[in-house]
């Protein structure tokens, strides 16, 4: 085996694809894209010239985009979790799996990162679009999860997609109050022990967030 991760710990998307490599201790080589290495981005824009992250190499061979990674990792370096369970939750764990990627980690994406835009340049108008569909994805998912994952009892590819985006959601726009199922999924996705070792390696990159990240968490 030969698995390398050309990833950041901070970013939503790498943390989806980490929480799956951690929850099931699959070795892996980290290929930290940060300043220092820049030998790491130079590797992963040759492989991928959009440069987008993460990307996982397999002896070479480059995989694109979380949900297909962690599917490939599933078929082939398979661990003690059932990502995709087969029969009636697949469908349901792939729905919410593609829930959580476009209409939670999407729309959190688009209102963290218009402060990063140039003076003169930012989409208010689409970034107060994103705030309302935040909402509107809150408001859909409230009384749709199950307990006390995603789907059930079993820990799957959506709660790994969930955990990120929800975590960092919540620091632009609160879920609140009013959706306690929703607040309560993410608390217990927090301690899941590979999420939480997700959001610690994290921890000392938070000063990249552009809002400036909440002081909690």
């Amino acid at each position: 085996m030969s698995l390398a991760l050309f990833a950041h710990p901070f970013s939503s998307y790498c943390q989806k694809v980490l929480i799956a490599l951690y929850a099931d201790g699959t070795p892996f080589e980290y290929r930290l894209l940060e300043q220092d290495h820049p030998e790491n981005f130079a590797e992963l824009k040759r492989h991928w010239p959009f440069a987008k992250f993460p990307m996982l190499l397999d002896d070479g061979e480059p995989l694109i985009e979380t949900t297909p990674i962690i599917e490939y990792l599933y078929a082939h370096y398979r661990g003690p979790n059932d990502w995709i369970p087969a029969g009636e939750m697949e469908q349901r764990v792939r729905f919410l799996d593609r829930f959580f990627d476009l209409y939670i980690m999407e729309n959190m994406s688009k209102i963290s990162t218009d402060p990063l835009r140039p003076e003169g340049s930012r989409d208010v108008y689409g970034v107060e679009k994103a705030r309302a569909n935040l909402n509107l994805a809150y408001d859909w998912i409230e009384g749709q999860l199950g307990d006390p994952w995603a789907v059930g009892d079993k820990f799957t590819l959506a709660d790994c997609a969930a955990a990120p985006s929800l975590f960092y959601a919540d620091w632009v726009e609160p879920i609140g109050d009013r959706r306690p199922q929703l607040s309560e999924y993410r608390a217990r996705l927090l301690t899941h022990p590979a999420v939480a070792r997700a959001v610690d390696e994290g921890r000392p990159y938070r000063h990249y967030f552009p809002l400036g990240a909440p002081d909690r968490d």
